[in-house]
Formats: structure tokens, sequence, C-alpha cells
């Protein structure tokens, strides 16, 4: 029998490590060991129970669960642990996903090689190492893979730029700096499957004729770093990475490059600059990082999501991920589900399903009472996507004509308690203090429109600011130099375009409809429905309200900082926000 702990990050902050002491504790007769993110974020911490072929999973596990968990393993009892297996209804979250990326996240031990191998894993190394690269990147191209980091150009076409491009020395580079807010795809494959990643890389290597890898990623991931550093140490020993590798004429080895955190270094020549030790800003292209990149040397860049695919293709054939999809967009995509949604976590589906089928089918929903609103899809550079639009079909052409982008797989859900001209603000904001400041469009205007989209959010908007706001936005657009200035109007154009009413409601009316600007909202206590139970003077956290027990309480709107904590603990709906 094995227990299984689930330990991404987001286990390990849930407190699985305590989790996995306590049952070592009990003195349990069973391995215990560690897994991955599964993808079940919601749900977390999770333990798996296998008995030979069976599952059991338990999940939101506590380390007071322990001696519940160690009888049932004792005795067999199921009712000691009835209270945390996971609902049926909850499982349909993973049997309604098709995994490629994710295939073997939350199932194998990140930090032993051999339970990678165990599932096919080098397999396709071995395989591809007994093609010629060409016929490696005519796989490639078969599958239609496309990039993975948002750009969404096909994989093959970069790796037969850099294959064909002049001199013996090149690179591969894969960008694991990943920095829209909401997104934690790449960091869970490196966490869960580093080997996926590395096998993909040496596929790529080899086709390309790379003796060199290096992976850039964002110092923020430290698990990451840590069980990526564990599994090139362990694939060096077993001779999967080095000279004469499974003793070909192929040789490659491994870099880490931890990244600053700047969101310019998502672009791929800002990254490269960052490589080499300079402050990170896109250069002019052409050329392009296929004849001139690291080290003024070709090289390749593709995202983890994109390696994490390479490994199975070649096991499966082209055809076998070109199956999956729609005709534009091939195979699967893993998206990063969060915000007012039931279900958070990571959701991986063929492309061609409909943003209903995850936010709803899979997601579970609104987790509040309250309607579906929108999806920002694409992070900073993407778009919000209305309620009107719910059944759009997720592959690039669909997701492009909505004014928003697949990007690297960030997904907010929203409901009507979310304020659009605050969300634009708030995405304005991350992509001003983001620009490198090497073009004016991009250093100066994304300013400028934050500037404006803070005015209207305290209600000094004024009558032409929304055109004024598009103006601005389609300048940048085709000034800036880089993909961050050329997306970073995406938020504000796709506000105004399907909730131009919200903006002019702030403007005009002085106004929020979502009530969720505090600068236009008051908060009230209506005399006829308050108890005087005191609840909201107790939770004011500036002692802005007044009145004596069972009598009608006052807000004190000079001290009131509207906070909406009276609001929200108020049982009798006696505060109006208005």
């Amino acid at each position: 029998m094995r227990i299984v702990i689930g330990q991404g990050s987001c286990g390990i902050a849930a407190g699985a490590e305590k989790v996995r002491q306590a049952l070592l504790k009990e003195k349990i007769d069973a391995r215990v060991s560690i897994t991955g993110c599964i993808g079940m974020c919601y749900l977390e911490p999770i333990v798996d129970i296998y008995d030979e072929d069976k599952l059991t999973r338990l999940v939101k596990v506590s380390e007071s669960d322990a001696p519940a968990i160690a009888e049932y393993i004792r005795t067999g009892d199921r009712e000691k642990i009835d209270n945390l297996v996971v609902t049926d209804e909850d499982s349909e979250f993973l049997s309604k996903q098709t995994r490629i990326a994710l295939r073997n996240c939350g199932i194998i031990n990140p930090e032993i090689i051999e339970e990678y191998i165990e599932k096919d894993g080098y397999t396709a190394l071995k395989k591809a190492l007994g093609m010629t690269p060409e016929e490696v990147i005519d796989i490639i191209k078969t599958s239609g893979l496309a990039g993975r980091g948002g750009a969404g150009f096909p994989t093959w076409f970069k790796w037969n730029a850099a294959r064909n491009s002049e001199g013996e020395e090149k690179y591969l580079i894969c960008n694991a700096d990943e920095g829209d807010p909401g997104a934690f795809m790449d960091r869970a494959v490196i966490e869960s499957d580093p080997h996926n990643l590395i096998e993909g890389m040496l596929i790529g290597a080899y086709a390309i004729g790379a003796k060199h890898a290096v992976v850039y990623v964002r110092a923020e991931y430290p698990l990451a770093i840590k069980r990526l550093k564990n599994a090139l140490e362990q694939a060096r020993e077993k001779g999967i990475i080095g000279k004469n590798i499974f003793g070909s004429d192929f040789s490659c080895d491994f870099m880490i490059k931890a990244g600053a955190g700047a969101f310019v270094c998502g672009e791929e020549t800002a990254l490269i600059e960052s490589l080499e030790g300079h402050r990170g800003m896109p250069r002019l292209k052409p050329p392009f990082p296929a004849q001139s990149g690291f080290w003024r040397k070709p090289s390749n860049i593709n995202n983890v999501e994109t390696f994490a695919n390479v490994a199975w293709i070649i096991n499966n054939g082209g055809e076998a991920f070109a199956a999956m999809g729609t005709e534009g967009s091939k195979g699967t995509k893993v998206f990063a589900v969060t915000g007012k949604v039931k279900r958070s976590g990571l959701v991986e589906i063929p492309m061609g399903k409909t943003l209903r089928d995850v936010i709803f089918d899979i997601g579970g929903g609104m987790k509040t009472d309250k309607p579906f609103k929108a999806v920002q899809m694409g992070g900073p550079s993407g778009g919000c996507i209305p309620a009107s639009l719910i059944d759009t079909v997720i592959d690039y052409k669909a997701l492009g004509a909505t004014g928003a982008i697949m990007g690297s797989g960030g997904m907010v859900v929203m409901d009507e308690s979310t304020c659009m001209v605050g969300m634009a603000k708030f995405f304005l904001d991350f992509t001003a203090k983001e620009s490198c400041g090497k073009c004016i469009h991009c250093r100066i205007g994304t300013k400028r429109m934050l500037e404006m989209l803070e005015r209207i959010t305290k209600g000094e908007g004024k009558e032409g600011d929304i055109e004024l706001l598009e103006e601005l936005c389609y300048a940048i657009k085709d000034g800036a130099l880089c993909g961050l200035g050329q997306t970073a109007p995406n938020p504000v154009l796709t506000t105004i375009k399907y909730f131009r009413d919200e903006y002019e409601a702030h403007i005009k009316d002085k106004k929020c409809p979502a009530g969720e600007c505090s600068d236009l909202i008051e908060y009230s206590i209506n005399a006829d429905k308050c108890k005087g139970c005191t609840l909201c003077a107790r939770n004011c956290p500036v002692n802005a309200i007044t009145g004596s027990v069972k009598q009608p309480h006052v807000i004190d709107t000079d001290k009131c900082i509207k906070c909406g904590k009276c609001y929200s603990v108020c049982r009798f709906d006696a505060v109006v926000k208005a």
C-alpha cells in the first residue's frame, strides 16, 4: 500500500507537509511518498491511497486527520475517512479533461527519476535519436503544435529556422518566466514533472543541433528550481544529459538561469538580454533569435508547456496530437482557472471546447450566488470576454476575434461584483510598472492610460475620456516595440467594447455599478431594518459606527474608510451600499 501526498506549491501552502509529518508519526504499514500538483488546487491538501490498482483520494486533509487515515489503513474501515473522500462531483474536474502536458502531474514523485522512467520516460528521446533531426521536425510539423507561451507560432517552423541557420554553436532555451497574474501552468509542470520538460528540451536540442540547453525560470519559483536541479543531476548520473547521450553522437548539457521576475523578460529577445547579464529589454527584430540569439548565436525559445507536449508527440505520432483540437489549433491547452469559480486549478482540454465547458462544466460555475459576468483571458496582454460570449470556442482564431488572446493560459473568472473599469485599471497598473521603458509609446502611453483610469474610478472622469482612451490604445498598439506594449491596451479596449455602459456610469453618473470603486460608494444604515445587534460596530476597524444595543446605528461618513466590513457582516440587510 502507498500513501501519496500532493506537494506542489499549492499543497504545501495548504499544509501538505504537516500532513505528511503527522502520517509518518502514525507508523503506518505503508510507503509514504510525495507527488506534485494534480491540478485540483481548491481541494488541497490531497492524499492518495493506493491499494494495488485501487485509488482512494482524500481531500482537504489536515494533520488532525492522520489518526483516522491510519486506522482506515490498519482496519479497512471506510467510515473513518468518509468525510474526506473526494465527491463524485469533484472527481469530474479531472475526468472531463484530456491530459498530455499534465499527464504525470500528481501521479509520479517528481524527485525520483525511476518513477518517470516507469511511465515510459525518455523512450521518446531514444526514439528521436534513431531518426534524423529533419524527421523529428517533420513529426512536430504534422502534429500542428504551436507555441503555448501566447503567440501560437508553429513550433516546427522555429525549430527548422534554427536548424538551418549557419554555425556550429546553437542554443535551445526554455522560457519559464511565467509572469501573468493568475497563471501557474509552467510552475506546476516543473514542480510536478521536471523530467518531461528535460526530455522535450533534449528532443528539441537534437532537432536544431544545439549542444547547450538553458532554462530561464523566475526566482519566485524556488520549489520548481529545486526539483529541476535535482532532476538534472539524476539525468546526468544516468547519462541522459551530457556527452554521447544513449551512446549516440548527440551531446547536450543544461544550465538554469533564475530570472529576477520582470514581466518583459517573457518576450524572447528581452529574455536573451537578461541571460547575457544585461537589463531585460527587447531587441529590434530582425534578426530573429533563430539567426542571432543568445551570444548572437542561433537560438530557439519555447515555453514549458510547449516542450511538455513533445515527448508525447514523438511516442504517439504527430497525427494523434493533430486529431485533437480544431483546424487551426491542434492538440490540448492547459489553463490556470482562478477567480470567482468553484473549482480553481489546472485544466487541460482539447482545443475546440468552449469557455462554458471550462468555467461551468469543469470549473463548476460561480462560487458565489452572483451571475457570471466575464472572463479575462491571456493576462495583462489579453482581454475580457463577456457572459454573452460564453460559448466562444477555445482556439487562437475564435478567441482573437473577441479581442482577447489565448495567451499562456491564464483564465480569471469574474462575477457581477467585479468592476470592469477597475479590472482594466488593475492590468494597466501591472503593465505600466513592468514596462522596460525602451520605447516611448509603452513607457509614456501606458502611464497616461493608467492615470485616466484612476481618475475615472475616483469619479473624476470627464466627457471624452473614453474616446481618448481608445485613441491612446491604438497609438500604443501601433507604435510599441515589443509584445508587452502592443498588447497592453487589450484589457482597456475589450472592457470599453463590452462594458462601455460601466465607463459611462463612472464618468456621467459618478457611480460604480458593481459597487467596487470605494471612492464612488457610500455606506449608510437603514434605521427601519437595523436591530441594534452591534455586529457592524464591533467589526468596524475605524470605529465609524455608533449606536446603543437594540437601537438603530449610524455610520459617520467622515470616518468611514469604505472597507465594506459592515456590509458583509450585517445579518439583517440593514447596511446600504450606494
